[in-house]
């Protein structure tokens, strides 16, 4: 009988073309099944938690793998697969689950943080990991349009379209944190789920107004409207982390 094996992965999403599988074969799953079928000498499909985008980081994106009759401990499988992946990627760990649990379908929700750098200079180690932006923002209108944010809405005016149409625009977001440290903004987003590019076309909606290129009317008026606009603007995915996935 098959064993499933969770894993918990962190990744600098900077090189590669986002979690999903691509005919390229440059994504964070190729690289995980390529180290799983170089273990096992064949293919192994790995189920992620959710796709991040192209240049999109993870600390904590989750993931399952069914092993048939597999005799490696999960520390094992965490030594092996380190070994073999880049490293750029790493297996936090591993861990023996019930057959039951999915890392896409039994999530609860997500928490990502987007990251902005406020100063005229961007550290080198902070290049590919915020959005530097090097004018001055009213850090307390941020504040304010961020808080329109929380609750369930319908978020179609702040989601891309991926291809295919959705099955439901309507998402919650229980809490937004907004925190300064120095010159590094924080923003933190928990919900039930998040659209394709949605928390970077929010952000870059608080931006906007942070800024004074928006009005905040503008932007509860796009949220209450529950429809896909143009000019849009989408915050750079480089400032944008995969902090955990609830279960």
């Amino acid at each position: 009988m098959a064993r499933r094996l969770k894993l918990i992965i962190a990744y600098d999403g900077a090189p590669f073309s986002g979690w999903q599988s691509q005919s390229h074969r440059n994504t964070v799953q190729d690289h995980v099944e390529r180290a799983f079928e170089r273990v096992r000498g064949k293919p192994t499909r790995v189920h992620g938690a959710g796709r991040t985008d192209a240049g999109v980081h993870a600390l904590a994106q989750c993931a399952h793998v069914d092993l048939p009759n597999d005799r490696l401990s999960a520390a094992r499988w965490t030594e092996a697969l380190n070994a073999l992946l880049p490293p750029i990627i790493r297996v936090l760990r591993c861990q023996y689950v019930s057959n039951d649990f999915h890392a896409r379908l039994s999530a609860k929700g997500k928490i990502y943080r987007y990251r902005i750098w406020l100063a005229p200079v961007l550290p080198p180690f902070e290049y590919r990991r915020t959005w530097h932006i090097a004018r001055p923002i009213d850090f307390k209108i941020l504040k304010r349009a961020a808080k329109h944010f929380v609750g369930t809405h319908d978020f179609a005016g702040f989601a891309a379209n991926r291809g295919k149409p959705e099955k439901s625009t309507i998402r919650t977001i229980y809490s937004l944190r907004v925190r300064q440290g120095g010159s590094c903004l924080a923003i933190e987003f928990d919900g039930d789920g998040f659209l394709y590019k949605m928390v970077r076309l929010i952000v870059g909606s608080l931006v906007k107004c942070a800024l004074g290129k928006m009005r905040i009317e503008d932007v509860i008026a796009r949220l209450d409207s529950g429809r896909e606009r143009l000019a849009r603007f989408a915050a750079p995915a480089e400032g944008l982390f995969l902090v955990r996935v609830r279960y």
